[in-house]
């Protein structure tokens, strides 16, 4: 088996987390979660340096999931790689459970807590700000989404980077074009998002969110010693990979029953 096939083989698995985990638990966002698997299969299957044994290892690249209501995501990542047992997926969203609806750092390889929309780009900086003071060669990968780009704060923090050249920080926007409710460009439409980004003083790159073999090569080519924060656009499909699911306002929160997780499943290509 190939690289790639090794993370498109981690990408299924983690879709099939993510259905069974919000089916059990009968909530979660179980769209927003699909549509930064790929994203997030990549940087566990081959870019992120961490040691699952050692989830506080000091030398770790960080990952900041900034949209932290799509903690299916990174809790199936975590469970995929080591972090923990993948049974505990199974008390995702239950009371006393370590696996809450929002990413907590109580989870191991949780790097910080969400709820709020518009913060994790924030501590991405601070993180970064604080391996150039302590002299560290580890990296800060943040994943937001595109209707998070509507909060003010992530302008301050997008500000701040280039300020001071933070060349160890990579934002990725999960540009699913649903947010809550509705699609992002009913509410505040950010169009053209990269411009924004560039005239802010990014090094600014776009992709198609699904193309593993494309992301994979992105990240790859970052340089990460020219004085520039990074961010990448991904483009990508609200609940990518389930048809009933893809593009639809509905499922960014609400969970499959039995009959839908069966179908999912399906699509995905399990045999039940």
């Amino acid at each position: 088996m190939s690289h790639l096939d090794t993370i498109k083989n981690l990408a299924k698995n983690i879709r099939i987390d993510i259905l069974e985990m919000t089916s059990n638990a009968n909530s979660g966002h179980p769209g927003g979660s699909l549509s930064a698997t790929d994203i997030v299969s990549v940087l566990y299957g081959s870019i992120l340096n961490y040691d699952s044994s050692n989830p506080k290892w000091e030398d770790r690249d960080r990952f900041v999931l900034s949209k932290a209501h799509a903690c299916p995501v990174l809790y199936a990542a975590l469970a995929e790689t080591g972090y923990f047992d993948k049974s505990e997926l199974m008390t995702f969203r239950k009371l006393n459970s370590r696996l809450q609806g929002h990413a907590h750092i109580k989870t191991p390889g949780v790097e910080m807590s969400g709820g709020s929309l518009g913060q994790g780009l924030s501590f991405g900086v601070g993180v970064s700000l604080a391996a150039k003071v302590d002299q560290k060669n580890y990296r800060t990968f943040v994943l937001l989404g595109d209707g998070e780009l509507n909060e003010g704060q992530v302008w301050e923090a997008i500000m701040s980077a280039n300020k001071y050249k933070l060349d160890n920080l990579v934002a990725v926007v999960d540009k699913n074009g649903i947010q809550n409710d509705r699609f992002t460009h009913q509410v505040m439409d950010m169009s053209p998002i990269i411009n924004k980004w560039a005239a802010f003083g990014w090094e600014t790159y776009t992709v198609n969110g699904h193309e593993i073999a494309d992301i994979h090569k992105i990240f790859n080519s970052l340089d990460y010693a020219n004085e520039k924060p990074k961010v990448i656009i991904a483009d990508t499909v609200k609940g990518k990979g389930v048809s009933f699911m893809e593009n639809r306002v509905e499922w960014h929160y609400k969970s499959p029953d039995k009959y839908q997780l069966e179908m999912a499943l399906n699509e995905i290509g399990v045999i039940l």
